[in-house]
């Protein structure tokens, strides 16, 4: 749609994804043309060899003067695989590192957050370049510069689920003069609010964007960017909601996990549609050889990592192997968390009778919404979601009881 009003776009690094263009009948990456052509030799093997930068650079330098401008920069870091020891090799310290609850604190677990700091901090360093290139071309306080994130830390509990550490991601907007900085808002806001504040900053009617059949969900940021209030500035946002089926091939028969959340001010609400299935995984899959391999050595929900390496090989044990539970165990049909007192999501509220009325409200609310949008796991249609084609690889996993030969 910016192109389409007259913008010079493109990306680099990983643009829109995951998924394939190429099937879905593009000619392109959604994002725009790719500019990928510099490289750099990285300071570690989990670190891309794409210059960011550089390519931001030529991005910059193919533009037409005075035309506007819309430039996607995707970093591979920090996703995994992180090079083990790497933070640790770059002189960080284990003591240093603010360990999450639902993890085991070990020097394992530490230095492998390390890693993934490290390639934090590379990101942060392209961005940083990037900035200046914006400061000496005379565009930085007149571009909306957006950082954000795709998912949660990839570490067991965290990445592909819907606690906070899962789906509750960085966001930081500066725009020059226009908006005022050094603030810290507390709304919830949804990365589908970023298209039309976009459109509303440019004066495009919102209205005429998207398609009829699909129109755009999110809401605005406007009034939030340009209040000069802290805390919550806009009371009618009460509520953001996220769903989930699929993250990788990781069931039996390429079986989901469907859940669907509402997130409010204070609390975490998630449905849990299928809770007799596992929900980072099946804990047992066919080995290439066809042989099965041992029990706990699957979750494909979960990214490889050694902090799961650690939770495996020592699941017996309970000082570690209470941690593997709270990332791989099933999970009951409702979950009610205070974030506000248990940003973890390890204290489930929902059958505790003083949150009683809490979980209605926020029940109703959820079970509302997926009526009004009709998504297909209240509607009787939820199986649709089990037959979509997947483009990779299936795995092969034991059937559960009862499936046997289907």
């Amino acid at each position: 749609m910016l192109e389409q009003a007259g913008y010079f776009v493109g990306f680099t690094g990983k643009g829109w994804g995951p998924g394939n263009w190429k099937v879905s009948g593009r000619t392109r990456n959604p994002a725009g043309p790719a500019f990928s052509t510099k490289t750099l030799t990285p300071p570690t093997t989990g670190i891309s060899k794409v210059d960011y930068a550089g390519n931001f650079a030529e991005f910059l330098a193919k533009r037409s003067k005075g035309q506007p401008f819309c430039f996607w920069y995707g970093g591979q870091e920090p996703h995994r695989t992180f090079e083990k020891g790497s933070g640790l090799k770059a002189g960080k310290k284990l003591e240093e590192v603010i360990v999450p609850s639902f993890l085991p604190d070990t020097e394992e677990v530490r230095s492998d957050i390390l890693d993934y700091a490290l390639e934090i901090e590379w990101f942060d360093q392209h961005l940083g370049q990037m900035l200046k290139l914006l400061e000496e071309a005379g565009e930085l306080d007149n571009t909306i510069i957006v950082v954000t994130s795709d998912n949660g830390m990839a570490f067991p509990r965290a990445k592909a689920n819907l606690y906070e550490y899962g789906f509750h991601v960085p966001l930081a907007i500066r725009w020059g003069d226009k908006v005022k900085g050094g603030r810290v808002v507390k709304d919830v806001v949804s990365l589908i609010d970023l298209a039309p504040t976009y459109l509303e900053a440019l004066n495009i009617n919102l209205a005429t964007a998207g398609s009829k059949q699909y129109p755009m969900e999110g809401r605005s940021l406007m009034n939030i960017l340009m209040s000069h209030k802290e805390g919550l500035v806009d009371p009618t946002r009460t509520a953001v909601y996220a769903a989930r089926e699929r993250h990788s091939s990781a069931r039996w028969n390429n079986l989901t996990y469907p859940q669907r959340s509402l997130r409010s001010n204070q609390y975490l609400y998630t449905r849990n549609f299928k809770p007799e299935r596992w929900p980072a995984g099946d804990p047992q899959q066919y080995k290439e050889d066809g042989t099965l391999a041992p029990m706990h050595h699957a979750y494909l929900d979960i990214d490889a990592c050694p902090t799961l390496d650690l939770l495996v090989q020592n699941w017996n044990k309970p000082a570690i192997g209470k941690y593997l539970h709270l990332a791989v165990d099933k999970r009951p049909a409702e979950e009610l968390f205070d974030i506000q007192k248990d940003q973890d999501c390890l204290h489930n509220l929902a059958n505790d009778p003083s949150y009683r009325k809490v979980l209605l409200q926020h029940r109703t609310q959820l079970g509302g919404y997926l009526m009004q949008t009709e998504d297909p796991r209240v509607t009787g249609k939820g199986d649709i979601y089990e037959s979509y084609v997947r483009y990779s690889p299936i795995r092969k996993f034991p059937a559960p009881a009862g499936k046997e030969g289907q």
